[in-house]
């Protein structure tokens, strides 16, 4: 058989099949079409990691793996999504007729071409040229991508996509991606709007769900994903941004339930699993949150899209059942993720958590105390995150059930209430952590109600046309608890009256410094909660 096409010798493929039989047949077809470079993978979650680590140019993957919930599909989205795989990648789908649908589907919105088994080698070969022809086509766009000219790439996708030009649809999905990225929402919006115009896809309409979450309107984007979920309930994707509206809006319970929904569809997936067994800690499900989690351990420890937030909660549950086999076996994974990446300053801060478990299990509750104190000083740093705090206080609960003086721990919530209370979601997941702690709810809620009388007391002088105290009053209390929505706000309140305030400028300075070592470093505040949907309590 005659080589694909010039460049085929040089190409490098991975072929994902659990059957043995049919992994080596793959390959032996791929090497008579002529590529040059041929690996196997046997099971899912050892292709992730492979693939994580290097970029290849074709892919050839089965839809079902026996003895695992995990599917190719599960694979190829989660990829997508956490932007791990090259656009240049040739992505291949084999399937049964009895997931035909499912696989069909999935070609439509981001999978390179699909082969429905029995299936022959010219049938394979037909597929991939005609995938490879289309990369070739759009190379100036991928080559853009990789090298982070995003402003370049999203004009070559606009321009193919104004003169309809070959394979204008696709070069559509990226531009609209990257104008996401770009935090161009309102033309992310109207290119979505004018490729539903053109032909009508779903993964379009999703897109305008994401630019309206993107752009702060939630009652738009839970109309939106309201009315797809109800036409397509199939459809995964939309059940990941419903779950992150609900959470953003702070409806843990009704995220728990979207997120069921999503990993009920692709029990396989990586991401769902976190995500749906954090919110299930959240909500106090410890028993469905430890399965998922644990689920996700086991399945992706080695995995870049595995979350060292899930090896926390499993640590916490694990010490709440006085399980201690299991406390040191989260220790021991930590402490390899630890040797790979000395520095991390997020693993140092789980390393204190889980030395401080370890301590209480052994009832030295003043050497944990003292690790504690540790921890709460770190609150002083510029960088520290929602995900931070609210481990901290899971700590701090745990050590009052041993009898520590209430005190100390009434400031440390305080402290951490006012800086991080930012939003009705935030200040849900700290109270969720606080479990059945009721000085430290008061102390988070009144925390939440302080900043928010600030936030409203600023509205009003804004409003008065007093735009200058309303800065001044933003401000002071936002340096003080370092909370991002007071930065923020200060900030949203001088661009909309600087025409007003003679000395613009150099509140423009102090907003901005304070953005800098607050908003910013931390991942915190306005711009990040709708980009994430607060799905992610890390920035």
């Amino acid at each position: 058989m005659r080589s694909l096409d010039t460049s085929i010798n040089s190409a490098s493929a991975l072929v994902i099949d659990g059957n043995a039989t049919s992994r080596s047949l793959m390959s032996a077809q791929l090497r008579e079409l002529g590529v040059g470079q041929v690996r196997q993978a046997t099971r899912v979650k050892d292709a992730r990691v492979i693939l994580e680590t290097q970029p290849y140019d074709i892919v050839l993957c089965d839809y079902h793996f026996d003895g695992t919930d995990m599917s190719g599909q599960d694979l190829l989205d989660e990829l997508r999504r956490e932007q791990l795989l090259p656009y240049s990648t040739v992505f291949v789908m084999v399937t049964g007729e009895a997931s035909y649908a499912k696989v069909a589907e999935a070609a439509e919105a981001a999978l390179d071409a699909y082969l429905v088994k029995p299936y022959t080698s010219a049938a394979l070969a037909e597929r991939l040229s005609s995938a490879r022809r289309r990369k070739r086509e759009l190379k100036d766009i991928f080559d853009a991508v990789e090298d982070k000219d995003f402003v370049r790439a999203a004009e070559l996708c606009m321009q193919r996509f104004e003169a309809r030009a070959p394979y204008w649809l696709y070069a559509a999905r990226i531009g609209a991606e990257l104008l996401l990225r770009l935090e161009r929402h309102d033309e992310a919006r109207r290119l979505y709007e004018a490729i539903i115009a053109a032909r009508t896809v779903p993964w379009a309409r999703l897109g305008v769900a994401r630019t309206e979450v993107a752009g702060g309107n939630l009652p738009a984007a839970r109309r939106t994903l309201e009315t797809l979920i109800g036409e397509m309930p199939e459809q995964a994707d939309s059940y990941d941004l419903m779950g992150r509206v609900q959470m953003e809006q702070g409806e843990i319970d009704a995220a728990l339930q979207t997120y069921r929904t999503a990993v009920k569809l692709t029990p396989g997936c990586l991401l769902r699993q976190q995500h749906c067994g954090t919110l299930a800690f959240y909500s106090g499900d410890r028993s469905e949150a430890l399965t998922l989690l644990e689920r996700a351990l086991a399945q992706g420890l080695r995995s870049k899209l595995f979350d060292w937030l899930s090896l926390a909660l499993i640590a916490l549950m694990r010490f709440d059942k006085r399980d201690g086999k299991g406390l040191k076996y989260a220790q021991d994974a930590l402490a390899q993720a630890l040797i790979r990446n000395p520095k991390n300053d997020r693993l140092q801060r789980l390393d204190l958590l889980l030395r401080a478990l370890r301590l209480l299990q052994e009832r030295r509750t003043t050497d944990a105390l003292q690790l504690a104190r540790e921890d709460a000083a770190l609150l002083q740093q510029d960088d520290v995150d929602l995900e931070a705090a609210s481990l901290l206080i899971a700590l701090w609960v745990r050590l009052a059930r041993q009898g520590i003086e209430r005190a100390e721990m009434d400031a440390v919530m305080s402290t951490v209430g006012l800086r991080f209370c930012a939003s009705k979601s935030a200040t849900e997941v700290l109270v969720a952590m606080a479990e059945d702690d009721e000085a430290a709810v008061l102390r988070l809620r009144e925390a939440h109600a302080h900043i928010a009388n600030v936030a409203e007391t600023a509205m009003r002088h804004a409003m008065r046309g007093d735009a200058r105290v309303a800065v001044q009053l933003l401000l002071e209390h936002g340096g003080q608890t370092r909370n991002a929505k007071l930065i923020d706000l200060a900030s949203l309140v001088l661009k909309r009256h600087h025409d007003k305030i003679a000395d613009q400028h150099a509140l423009l300075e102090q907003i901005e410094r304070l953005q800098q070592r607050y908003v910013q470093r931390s991942g915190q505040g306005l711009r990040a909660a709708r980009a994430a949907g607060a799905m992610v309590m890390r920035g």
